[in-house]
């Protein structure tokens, strides 16, 4: 036996030695191809992830620049609406006067200032106003004026155009007046819940304008009854300037623009921008004791009032 086994070492040894060289390195062989294919696999993965988180930093670069790209594109075109109205023929022989107003507005096509209407006729919607409107009264309108950033004198706005369904009004101004404002663009496509909105008015209005200005401007005007000739005096100054504050939309009804972009009193009428700088709607109310709750009317409501108006002339 011992004698069989010594003869038989050689060949087993050989046998060994073949499977070694080749078994062996075969093994290597696939465990290397299974590591690289697992490392290629999982670069992909990596290269996809980092090219989706670049393309979400992108945006969110870009979201957070609006306000400014937009301030900066087109703040010429929005302005101050300021206004004085009365009513008059109230039973009695009573009336009010000089009822003071002021909201915001831009230039939607040439010559055509957008806003809400209650801003251009501010009896509407308002309750009591209507109830007198409804006995016989008559509102009137004293003044409508459109101040625009780096421009002294006011503009006249007339030959009100009205939606008789929505919140929309658009008003006429002369282009000589002021000759560098330019129409903001409007969005061809409609919004959607969850895009990111920028919102530029003058909220508070004249108050909020006397409290951003330089310490001696506002210490001379601070006191004072915030009527034309404070609006007169800071558009001297070049200190009619919007504001602009960004959100989302949370939803889109019909018309209706939800979204949580903060306003003010003031700051109806004022354009709503998409993430593209164009304007998806107009500013026209907010729900007090939920930030969320800004309301505006979509742009395809303003549409027909500026053609309505064009057709005027």
């Amino acid at each position: 036996m011992r004698k069989l086994i010594e003869q038989l070492a050689p060949t087993a040894r050989c046998a060994f030695s073949w499977r070694s060289a080749v078994v062996f390195p075969l093994l290597l062989l696939l465990a290397g191809f299974h590591t690289s294919s697992t490392t290629a696999v999982d670069a992909a993965q990596v290269n996809q992830q980092l090219a989706r988180l670049e393309g979400e930093l992108s945006e969110l670069k870009h979201e957070n620049a609006m306000p400014a790209l937009v301030l900066n594109r087109h703040r010429q075109s929005i302005c101050f609406i300021y206004g004085v109205y009365s009513i008059v023929g109230m039973p009695g022989g009573e009336h009010r006067s000089h009822i003071q107003f002021s909201g915001t507005g831009f230039v939607a096509a040439e010559g055509l200032v957008a806003t809400n209407r209650h801003v251009a006729e501010p009896w509407f919607e308002d309750d009591e106003a209507e109830a007198l409107i409804s006995h016989g009264a008559k509102p009137r309108l004293e003044k409508l004026l459109a101040f625009f950033p780096d421009h002294r004198d006011g503009v006249d706005l007339t030959d009100v155009t009205v939606s008789p369904e929505t919140d929309v009004a658009v008003a006429r101004f002369s282009t000589e007046s002021v000759p560098d404002v330019a129409p903001v663009p409007l969005a061809d496509s409609p919004a959607v819940a969850g895009d990111p909105v920028v919102v530029v008015g003058y909220p508070m209005g004249i108050a909020a304008m006397v409290a951003k200005s330089p310490r001696p401007v506002y210490r001379r005007l601070a006191y004072r009854k915030a009527d034309f000739a404070v609006a007169k005096e800071l558009a001297e100054l070049s200190l009619i300037r919007p504001s602009a504050t960004q959100g989302h939309l949370g939803d889109v009804v019909g018309e209706k623009l939800i979204y949580d972009a903060v306003t003010a009193h003031g700051g109806s009428g004022g354009p709503v921008f998409n993430n593209q700088g164009r304007v998806i709607g107009v500013n026209s109310a907010y729900l007090d004791g939920f930030s969320g709750g800004t309301l505006g009317i979509s742009v395809s409501a303003v549409r027909p009032v500026i053609a309505a108006a064009q057709r005027k002339h």
